[in-house]
């Protein structure tokens, strides 16, 4: 592989200091393993086919719903409710208003003299668009406020700050986490309006970011299920190739859903940790370096997705042949998210974010990134032992993770008289 040419530029944190040294409003979410990266023709995904996703299930469906639809949200809360009673009503009414949005019931209608039950903005009867939500769970809801200290999952923590972070108060943490994915804008600020509404008395947003979910890709399985090829990310890499198999329920079970025998509580299993991570890329300063040195950074062919000195997005790195790191860099972020050994086959996670823009910053330069959203069935083993290898990495010159959290996924929903968090909360 040729070697990049040493040469005089900007360094990122210069280019940093400068953003902030301006009035820079830095907003978006945080690092994490960025690329998995890749797609067999290079080309745009294909319009994903339009379905209800199913609602219930042992764990919560939009996890792993393919295909993936291009839009998505993550809306942060505070919860207000007054006690436990109060918090159950509102997981109840929030799974209710759920419930109803992804199976596309039209809305009830009523006297108007008051005000309508729904925005409108669908319409008399939602179209079917892929609407999927996810609810989530952060560590400041086991405070002393609702009495479930004895109930939070083990390994859920604030998320701390990390290698390179510079989080912003106002993009980070939360009570309750509720991320939503459609087919097209106006279905997920319906859904997200629907939910607010209802909900009003109990959850008050804390922070939002909202982008296109073509982020990242479910690699294989997305790709089977329904042809798409691997979307790409704003750094303009093919992301989502070695993402897990979501059509592989052993390899789910495995590396997502907590399991009975994880020791946490019983309440927790079939749920999965997530970590959000809001993560600001310089895609100018991305923009002025040169192709090779972009691509020994990632450690794959940026058109077409290939390891690089190897053919095929999907074709194996065989990091064993390249031990000193003359073909793909020691220091690439494939080979350090992903190193491909027994060892590590155990930090493997679910990768599914989305690409963000906020326009402009006060210093003129785009507000753009990744909302990386991962699942795992262990932070530590997953998200945190990814983050510990990509420590220093060279890519950090180009990142910036800004805000995000530390969730814990609901398990299921799996009949119509139960509802998320039903167990949490008895």
């Amino acid at each position: 592989m040729t070697t990049p040419s040493h040469r005089a530029r900007v360094s990122r944190r210069g280019f940093v200091t400068g953003l902030l040294g301006t009035g820079a409003t830095v907003g978006a979410v945080g690092a994490g393993a960025l690329a998995g990266c890749s797609s067999p023709d290079g080309g745009v995904p294909h319009p994903p086919a339009a379905r209800f996703v199913e609602f219930e299930g042992p764990h919560q469906t939009g996890v792993i719903a393919l295909p993936i639809p291009e839009r998505g949200l993550i809306a942060s809360f505070n919860v207000l409710s007054k006690d436990r009673a109060g918090l159950a009503t509102a997981l109840s009414a929030l799974t209710e208003e759920i419930r109803a949005l992804m199976a596309g019931h039209p809305p009830q209608t009523r006297d108007p003299a008051y005000p309508p039950v729904d925005s409108g903005i669908l319409g008399e009867q939602p179209p079917a668009d892929n609407l999927s939500i996810v609810v989530g769970v952060g560590a400041s809801l086991f405070d002393d406020r609702f009495g479930l200290a004895d109930r939070k999952p083990k390994e859920l923590v604030t998320m701390p700050f990390l290698a390179n972070d510079r989080l912003d108060p106002n993009l980070s943490h939360g009570d309750v986490s509720i991320i939503f994915e459609a087919g097209h804008n106006d279905t997920v600020q319906f859904a997200l309006r629907q939910l607010m509404r209802r909900t009003r008395s109990d959850l008050v947003l804390r922070w939002m970011v909202d982008g296109y979910a073509r982020g990242i890709g479910a690699g294989r399985a997305a790709q089977a299920s329904t042809g798409a090829s691997t979307p790409r990310n704003l750094l303009g890499f093919k992301d989502g190739t070695a993402n897990l198999d979501v059509n592989d329920s052993a390899v789910m079970d495995r590396h997502v859903w907590v399991a009975a025998d994880d020791g946490e509580p019983e309440w927790a299993v079939g749920g999965s940790y997530q970590a959000v991570r809001i993560i600001r890329m310089f895609v100018e300063f991305w923009d002025r370096t040169q192709l090779v040195e972009q691509e020994a950074l990632i450690g794959r062919a940026k058109v077409t997705g290939a390891p690089l000195g190897l053919s095929g997005e999907f074709t194996d790195p065989d990091y064993p042949t390249d031990p000193d790191g003359q073909r793909i860099p020691l220091n690439a972020h494939i080979r350090l998210a992903n190193p491909r050994t027994a060892a590590t086959d155990e930090n493997l996670i679910l990768r599914r974010g989305f690409n963000y823009s906020r326009g402009f910053d006060g210093a003129g330069r785009l507000d753009q990134g990744l909302a990386f959203i991962a699942y795992q069935r262990s932070l530590n083993k997953g998200f945190l032992a990814v983050q510990a290898r990509l420590t220093g990495e060279p890519l950090e010159e180009y990142i910036l993770p800004v805000g995000g959290g530390f969730f814990f996924t609901l398990p299921g929903v799996t009949g119509s008289d139960r509802f998320l968090g039903d167990e949490l909360v008895d």
